[in-house]
């Protein structure tokens, strides 16, 4: 072959690898990614972080917020806020009152975090911890959905950022913001969009993606609460999970009808946590959900049976004195039988799945040990699984590898990826959900995104 031919060929041979590799990277274009399940199914991950650490591919400034990004066709989108001029955030996440600010929507170039396009709009906060939105995009078809802290649904064309459509809870159902905000993340069912909103009837909307439309309302709570809708099949039924602060709930996805309730107030309206489904022993179907002041509950739901019973229940209701799980904020992993989760005070706890007994604990994961036997109050860590371990990122900006088994708690590499600067609760925490995606990590706080390679 003469060189001539042979350089063409080669780079021609070189294009298709990237092209094949690109094809096989994942995306993130939800809440807890694909599957809207917590785990990452990229493979060619490293092992261990380098000792220098894993190599950072860009960093990008942008504005406060919780909320967790997407990542979908190469794309990045992420909301924030931007404080009006001499405006200020409130010291304590607990002070209330307006602060005058736009929420944005940002989109970015994965591959240099450069900006391709915002879309911003004026949105003054009257909510408690006002730092910015909550709620991570969701991209589907072309477009791209955003919920914010007061209210503001919308769907932007992906690749422009030009407004489709929107909805402001706060003047469509006359209703006031909850205490934190709008802070569930939406989900995706075939032609709907189904959103956690507020008021009587109206607990649970969901709308015509493409045009949104209203298709059905459900369900009425004095409080919505914070946990984002999910869909399981349970008996054999395809249902719509909705958790509201006073009851767990089974709807059908396609008309809001009411399938079964359960009861379960969970005090100050937290309802956080998404709920996880799993297998029980006998192979019964299980519904796992966990309170920070109320504890945990496990449900049964048996052939034949509609409505779930309660195999068991955590005894306690103190936000200190814990017997099981207790988590305010990030949502449980389940597997092989047993639940692994956050407690009350950065407890990283396991729980005998069939039983509700702890295994093991340790203060590891969430950045300790602490200071004082008790912990520290909202601790927070999310659990990510990717093979045979999990991927742990901290509110410390750390991010953890680790394996996790009744066992207990073995860590095997860390890095800190982000400095935690939001302070509404008295330390600097991040409290943003990342992306796993295209084999990096993308992770914010409150006044930049980065992209960190995990790539081997």
């Amino acid at each position: 072959m003469t060189k001539a031919l042979a350089t063409p060929l080669l780079s021609l041979l070189f294009c298709h690898a990237l092209l094949i590799s690109f094809a096989k990277a994942d995306e993130w274009p939800q809440w807890m990614g694909p599957q809207r399940d917590g785990v990452w199914r990229e493979d060619g991950i490293i092992d261990t972080f380098p000792a220098a650490g894993p190599k950072v591919l860009w960093r990008t400034p942008i504005g406060l917020g919780y909320a967790g990004p997407a990542v979908v066709g190469g794309h990045v989108f992420v909301t924030d806020r931007k404080l009006a001029e001499g405006a200020k955030v409130a010291v304590s996440g607990f002070q209330k009152g307006e602060i005058r600010g736009n929420e944005r929507v940002l989109c970015l170039n994965a591959a240099d975090g450069k900006e391709i396009w915002k879309y911003e709009y004026d949105c003054p906060y009257n909510v408690q911890y006002s730092n910015g939105p909550r709620t991570t995009p969701i991209v589907s078809g072309g477009k791209v959905y955003t919920l914010g802290t007061e209210g503001n649904l919308l769907c932007l064309d992906a690749e422009k950022g030009t407004l489709i459509w929107s909805h402001e809870y706060k003047k469509d159902l006359n209703v006031t913001s909850p205490t934190w905000g709008f802070a569930a993340s939406p989900l995706i069912d075939g032609n709907k969009l189904i959103c956690l909103a507020r008021g009587v009837g109206s607990t649970a909307i969901a709308y015509d993606k493409d045009t949104g439309k209203e298709l059905w309302r459900a369900l009425s709570a004095q409080e919505p609460g914070y946990c984002p809708p999910v869909i399981y099949d349970l008996n054999g039924k395809r249902q719509l999970i909705i958790w509201h602060p006073e009851a767990v709930n089974g709807l059908n996805p396609e008309t809001g009808a009411v399938y079964w309730t359960q009861k379960f107030t969970s005090k100050a309206g937290l309802s956080v946590p998404m709920p996880r489904k799993l297998k029980l022993a006998d192979g019964s179907d299980g519904l796992f959900i966990t309170a920070f002041y109320n504890g945990p509950m496990m449900l049964k739901f048996e052939a034949g049976k509609e409505q779930p019973t309660v195999l068991w229940r955590g005894e306690s209701i103190s936000e200190k004195k814990t017997d099981g799980l207790h988590s305010i904020m990030p949502t449980p992993f389940i597997e092989g039988g047993f639940i692994y989760g956050v407690c009350s005070y950065g407890q990283f706890r396991c729980l005998n799945a069939e039983t509700g007994k702890r295994v093991w604990e340790s203060f590891i994961p969430t950045g300790g040990p602490y200071p004082t036997a008790e912990g520290v109050r909202w601790a927070n860590a999310f659990i990510i699984k990717n093979g045979e371990r999990f991927f742990i990122p901290n509110e410390k900006g750390d991010l953890i590898i680790a394996r996790l088994s009744e066992k207990g708690y073995d860590e095997v590499s860390r890095a800190h990826i982000l400095e935690p600067d939001n302070k509404s609760a008295g330390r600097p925490v991040n409290w943003s959900h990342p992306a796993f995606a295209q084999r990096c990590v993308f992770a914010r706080n409150d006044s930049e995104i980065v992209c960190v390679s995990l790539a081997k």
